[in-house]
């Protein structure tokens, strides 16, 4: 998506006519008119496949003696706002707003990210661009807030544990692979050289043990052995980066004869 045209796009939208508004006017808005908080997501980071759209959550609160009628945003990526052309903004600007008080109002929109809209570099927190309308018509903008949560790309993550069945005491290898989704390529590809820890769950238990923790290669591939002891569960779990999520294999059982 490109913000010229995202921009052109909202000049008709009276919630976010201040857009159209030159930025030597904007900051003569009375300094009444404060954009306290913007909240991306519920707080909670944003994980993004290689294919499917991403709806998400977009919530501004802002304040004014005079009350607040209404407020919208979008987010967007960069050092610097006037020449970036990253953003994320819903279809169409349809903001439900709440009362929080006489004063202050908190606006809820829903954004909407694609993969194909993405790079990798993108996998990091964006800034949030918001405009409050108080009840007199006075305008204010924000064009540099912090969003509370990430953009981070999607992992996938196996578990095979082998021979099946074994017999107790032999030594029993187990396979994985950690990937993660590539926007560069919408696809996804193995994320090297990360810690993965190896879990095992006797049957009939209730709880995971850590056995040992294995280290991707330089494709995302694990391997390593254990002695089968008794019945169980094996899984690789992966307690995720700044860039992506932790995530969980789904478990093996192993039969042990």
């Amino acid at each position: 998506m490109r913000i010229r045209a995202t921009v052109a796009a909202l000049s008709g939208t009276l919630a976010l006519s201040a857009l159209a508004v030159p930025a030597a006017q904007a900051a003569d808005a009375p300094a009444d008119i404060k954009i306290t908080k913007a909240s991306v997501n519920g707080g909670k980071d944003v994980v993004i496949g290689t294919t499917a759209r991403k709806e998400f959550k977009l919530s501004i609160t802002a304040t004014d003696p005079a009350g607040v009628r209404g407020i919208s945003g979008f987010l967007w990526f960069g050092p610097d706002f006037n020449t970036s052309t990253e953003v994320i903004k819903p279809i169409v600007f349809d903001p439900k707003c709440v009362e929080v008080n006489a004063t202050t109002t908190t606006c809820t929109d829903t954004v909407i990210a694609y993969p194909q809209d993405l790079r990798n570099a993108h996998a990091t927190k964006w800034n949030v661009f918001a405009t409050a309308v108080n009840n007199n018509g006075d305008k204010h903008r924000e064009e540099y807030l912090k969003a509370d949560a990430r953009i981070q790309r999607a992992a996938r993550l196996t578990t095979n544990a082998s021979p099946e069945p074994i017999k107790k005491g032999k030594t029993l290898t187990v396979t994985g692979a950690l990937t993660r989704a590539n926007w560069d390529t919408l696809k996804y590809a193995g994320y090297t050289k990360q810690s993965v820890q190896l879990q095992y769950k006797k049957k009939g238990a209730s709880s995971y043990t850590t056995l040992k923790t294995v280290k991707s290669d330089t494709k995302g591939n694990l391997k390593t052995t254990v002695k089968a002891s008794a019945d169980g569960y094996f899984r690789y779990v992966f307690a995720g980066t700044s860039t992506t999520p932790a995530v969980t294999s789904t478990s093996d059982f192993v039969d042990v004869r």
